[in-house]
């Protein structure tokens, strides 16, 4: 029997065979298979054959998983060969003679290692013969030292004897996966103005193609492509992200169509076409990057260290499979993109906020601060500006609650976003600025760039790290407090997350009503409570003012949440209504917020300037709660008869919408008659 192991977020694996009747796993080396992790059990589990298939017997303290079900100590399983086994921190697959398949993202993980460790020998042996760096910075004048290098790798490769009859099997198999990556980057290079971002532009150059292509084995691969795609009927998918989607998962069923077009001569041209691009990529470009920074299905790229780099795809975390070949490689092409902006990082400077040429954001940390080596942060930016209709489709927002954001947009209410990290802050600071009149001048200023505003007067400033003597730094606060001095109608700043928190309220107090800024929050409750950190870290001010301050600062804040599957939503949408000085706090009600089943429903509040926005016509009733009209109707209504006979509404002396009855009956008249 062949097992495979590896820790869970490492991608090379290691092969045991055994003929054994019975295979002991644990953490003792009597054990035929060895995990050195405190979390395993000296003798944590046994495997054995039963009526055909695998029987896992746990017998250590820790549970562990069989597919998806937990197997509790003294508790055991029936399981076939090929799943996964995980025994925390490890992922072990068994295969036996009956059944020797194993899963798809095992199998690809394992075939990247393979891939990686091939890279690395290759690139050791070309820093033998040639001197890599003074051909890097030859690359736009020399096109014949692109041809050295190309050679040199084709040399390399048969002094290892790569295509030995040996790997023939193997290398089928990576040969499989290199179609794809090829497919879905052919997919995303023809994806126009739908799918393809600026970065893919920027990212595809020359070296993309061998300089020693072969045209006649260049056909033969084109064909198999145009073949892959009339199979998978990707012309019948609506954009390019699902295209990607089905490739990725649909592939490998594929394959076996495609096998029988692959004659040695085109299996070994494919394999040095990966290897050349993908050495030509570390010596130039972005490395194990540049293919996930142009997929548009990926949101985000962390390094972890130089041989674990993951993915967020469609909200969720994932093992990308790709590493960089040393830690040396991996700082070096870190240095390579903050350059490009005019920054730096060394052991003198080692973070660094920092975009790519798309907008992306980057954020670099290396030693001696990043203890496991160099760590990679880049939040990409969306190929696709996302709109209100956008957020409506995917569930993230109602209709009635869009159409009431808007209408406090045009009418210049004050709106904080807030939410966790990754929650779509920015996204929705970006839908919300869709909605400014084109003929308002607008200021944004952030840390690094993000905002993508449609106006055309829109002046976007952006803060700027101290040089090494520590001048000619530039801070929020500071954009902040001059922005002031540029007459704006409005100030966008893209989060407050220290002192500039006051400078921003003191704006929305004095004339440049209609500003929005993001902050780092759980709910409406916590936002007011950060905020008066935030104040207090610019100046020492008793919290009676800042409450005040807030209270006619700020009108409405909007709270969006990240669901465990990744889906992000708004949950709340809450007016600051004043402050009771009575109870010495400030008042918040909710306008909108999420139950029955993750749903956003109103409340039945009607916010104390709702009467204005109906006076405007930028909010009509019949409309402001969509299909819960009528429940409101009626909610609201009982809500109205106590204020009249009430005499405070949400701590004021009088109902706040006095103007606004005769409507009011009118709608309730016609939702009865209804």
């Amino acid at each position: 029997m062949k097992i495979w192991f590896n820790k869970v977020h490492e991608a090379k694996r290691v092969l045991i065979e055994s003929d054994s009747a019975e295979i002991r796993i644990g953490r003792d080396p009597s054990n035929i298979i060895v995990l050195h992790s405190p979390l395993v059990s000296k003798r944590h589990a046994v495997v054995t054959r039963e009526q055909g298939q695998l029987k896992l017997a746990n017998i250590g303290v820790n549970g562990c998983l069989v597919g998806d079900q937990e197997v509790l100590g003294g508790s055991s399983i029936l399981f076939k060969a090929g799943e996964t086994v995980r025994i925390w921190p490890f992922s072990l697959t068994f295969e036996s003679d009956e059944v020797s398949a194993i899963s798809a993202p095992a199998l690809e993980s394992h075939l990247r290692s393979i891939m990686c460790d091939l890279n690395q020998r290759v690139h050791k042996k070309l820093l033998e013969r040639l001197d890599l760096y003074e051909i890097e910075n030859e690359r736009t004048s020399d096109a014949d030292t692109i041809v050295l290098l190309e050679r040199n790798i084709e040399d390399v490769c048969r002094e290892l004897n790569l295509f030995g009859n040996e790997n023939e099997p193997l290398l089928e198999e990576i040969v499989g996966l290199t179609l794809r990556d090829l497919l879905i980057n052919q997919l995303i290079l023809e994806g126009g103005d739908v799918g393809l971002d600026l970065l893919a532009r920027l990212t595809y150059n020359e070296f993309d193609l061998p300089a020693t292509l072969i045209p006649e084995r260049e056909t033969e691969l084109q064909n198999l492509l145009i073949f892959a795609r009339e199979r998978l009927k990707l012309e019948n998918l609506p954009d390019l992200s699902a295209q990607i989607s089905h490739v990725e998962r649909m592939f490998a069923d594929l394959f076996p169509f495609v096998r029988p077009h692959l004659h040695r001569e085109l299996r070994k041209y494919v394999i040095l076409r990966s290897l050349k691009k993908d050495l030509k990529d570390t010596v130039f470009g972005y490395g194990p990057l540049q293919d996930l920074l142009r997929a548009p299905t990926i949101s985000e790229i962390m390094v972890v260290k130089s041989d674990q780099i993951f993915v967020e795809k469609d909200g969720v975390l994932e093992l990308s499979g790709r590493r960089f070949i040393s830690d040396k490689v991996t700082e070096s092409i870190v240095e390579r993109i903050v350059a490009q902006v005019g920054r730096r990082i060394d052991k003198s400077q080692p973070l660094v906020d920092a975009r790519l040429p798309d907008g992306s954001r980057v954020n670099a940390i290396i030693p001696p601060l990043a203890v496991r080596g160099p760590c990679l942060t880049i939040r990409k930016f969306p190929a696709h500006r996302f709109t209100v209709d956008d957020l409506i489709e995917r569930g993230s927002i109602t209709s009635s609650a869009a159409m009431f954001l808007r209408a406090c947009v045009i009418d210049r209410r004050n709106i904080l976003v807030s939410g966790g990290t990754g929650t779509g802050k920015t996204t929705m600071l970006n839908i919300l600025s869709s909605f400014i009149p084109v003929k308002e001048r607008i200021v944004t200023i952030e840390d690094t760039t993000e905002l993508q505003l449609h106006q055309d007067h829109v002046v976007t400033l952006e803060s700027k790290s101290a040089n090494v003597e520590g001048a000619g730094g530039y801070s929020i606060r500071d954009l902040v407090k001059n922005a002031l001095r540029m007459r704006p109608d409005r100030i966008i700043v893209g989060e407050c997350r220290s002192g500039e928190a006051l400078d921003m309220l003191q704006a929305m107090n004095t004339g440049h009503d209609g500003s929005m800024t993001t902050v780092h929050a759980n709910s409406t409750e916590d936002v007011i409570q950060r905020l008066e950190v935030l104040v207090l870290m610019a100046l020492d001010l008793p919290i009676v003012s800042i409450h005040r301050q807030i209270a006619s600062a700020i009108d409405i804040v909007v709270q969006i949440t990240r669901l465990p599957g990744g889906r992000r939503k708004v949950s709340q949408i809450s007016e600051i209504a004043g402050y009771d000085a009575d109870r010495g706090q400030l008042i918040t009600r909710e306008i909108y917020n999420v139950r029955e089943g993750q749903i956003l429903h109103p409340t039945g509040y009607l916010p104390s300037f709702v009467d204005a926005l109906i006076a405007k016509d930028l909010l009509k009733l019949e409309f402001l709660y969509g299909g819960d009209a009528k429940w409101v109707l009626m909610s609201s209504s009982v809500r109205c008869s106590v204020a009249v006979r009430s005499p405070c509404w949400c701590g004021r002396a009088s109902p706040p919408f006095s103007g606004f009855w005769m409507a009011w009956r009118q709608i309730i008249a016609r939702s009865s008659s209804g």
